[in-house]
């Protein structure tokens, strides 16, 4: 999955401080729904980890039936403080 790509489909741009609050609101909850429907693990992972980035995602034993990908969650999470990203509210 490109960034950019999932972006686009989810904000309608690439550049999020160009997206409105409430179409941030609405792109975010488009994702959680397709993170609910999504059944691709890798696929999985990335919308959680973008909604992670975002500050949205859901927690990591409702998001993650396996116990690996539980534990990558967890590494991302680990990486993802590390690097400045922010923090999400998980």
């Amino acid at each position: 999955m490109d960034l950019d790509d999932q972006l686009r489909r989810y904000f309608g741009t690439a550049d999020l401080s160009a997206v409105p609050p409430q179409a941030l609101a609405a792109g975010i909850e488009k994702m959680q729904v397709d993170l609910g429907l999504e059944r691709d693990r890798a696929r999985r992972f990335a919308l959680w980890a973008l909604l992670h980035t975002l500050g949205a995602a859901p927690d990591l034993d409702i998001a993650f039936k396996d116990e690996a990908d539980r534990d990558a969650a967890r590494n991302f999470m680990d990486l993802a403080e590390g690097s400045g990203l922010p923090p999400s509210s998980d």
